[in-house]
């Protein structure tokens, strides 16, 4: 059977993510270690005990989650629950591709965490708090998703930062257009607008300075080859060490084609899909989209049993 690697982005963070496997698990505690030394902080005690409001920071929760997406691979691995035979491919949404490069040993653990610092730093700054934000779309097409945003051009610059699944349609933009879509989804034609756990708009040119920060930053780094394809954001296609920093510089500001990721996997024969990380999120998008197709999220180390259905 192919199986295909699929790791979460950011919003998917919540306090005590990956507890039971730092408890549990020698493997996992020492991926938490890693974090704390590479980051120059607690990073896991903010993780494991700290609040929403400061996880959900860009400079917390991206290296947090690609951490907690790592910490229980490492476990997987060590119980030798996957046969990496069988491991056809990788993909990440967003900041979850870093952890996907960590999985097919393109970079290591701890270049991963730096190079979320920089980027998530350079996010961040790309536009002060609260003046930018992000929301996810739900019963639109893209298609229906432009024109919502064109009606409310006057309330702020809107655009297209995510295609997940049909029917969920992630915007990115200016703070007084995201608050208003929310509280109007159905005067505009949309079944309901969720505001995402999230400091920036990502995915839109409004934070352009930081994929030109990062473009330079990414030059000093060393990507190895790929054990396995990754499929990239920007295109939704395979991709390889020789165009991975261009990928990630401009993966910053375009669109996350998730929804065409997922189907070019099947066409290339994927036949199963594991979700390794805190939460659901794209585990329940296969599955409310594809009939069929087998698809588990590893998320806390009472899932590692779902594996056997592998």
């Amino acid at each position: 059977m192919n199986i295909a690697l699929i790791f979460p982005g950011q919003g998917s963070q919540y306090i005590r993510m990956g507890q039971d496997f730092f408890d549990n698990s020698n493997e996992s505690k020492s991926v938490f270690k890693k974090l704390d030394e590479t980051m120059g902080k607690k990073l896991s005690e903010l993780i494991f005990n700290g609040s929403e409001e400061e996880l959900s920071k860009t400079t917390n929760s991206q290296p947090a989650i690609m951490s907690v997406s790592i910490a229980i691979l490492e476990e997987i691995n060590a119980r030798g629950l996957l046969n990496n035979k069988n491991i056809n491919c990788v993909a990440g949404h967003s900041l979850g591709e870093y952890s996907a490069l960590v999985a097919n040993n393109s970079l290591s653990f701890e270049d991963s965490v730096r190079l979320l610092i920089i980027r998530s730093e350079a996010m961040q700054k790309s536009m002060p708090i609260g003046t930018g934000g992000m929301a996810a779309v739900l019963g639109q097409s893209e298609e229906e998703t432009l024109i919502i945003i064109d009606k409310l051009k006057s309330y702020g610059k809107l655009f297209i930062a995510n295609d997940n699944a049909d029917g969920q349609i992630v915007v990115s933009g200016e703070i007084s257009a995201i608050d208003y879509l929310c509280e109007n989804a159905k005067s505009l034609g949309a079944k309901r607008a969720i505001k995402l756990p999230v400091s920036a708009p990502f995915h839109c040119e409004l934070i352009n300075d930081a994929s030109l920060k990062l473009k330079v930053e990414l030059e000093k780094f060393t990507f190895n080859s790929f054990s396995c394809p990754l499929y990239s954001n920007v295109t939704a296609e395979k991709s390889d060490s020789k165009n991975i920093k261009t990928l990630l510089s401009k993966q910053i500001v375009t669109k996350v084609r998730w929804r065409e990721t997922i189907q070019n996997m099947i066409r290339d024969n994927v036949q199963a899909f594991v979700e390794i990380g805190p939460g659901n999120v794209l585990t329940n998008l296969l599955k409310r989209n594809l009939e069929g197709i087998k698809a588990v999220s590893i998320g806390k180390l009472s899932d590692l049993d779902k594996l056997e259905v592998l």
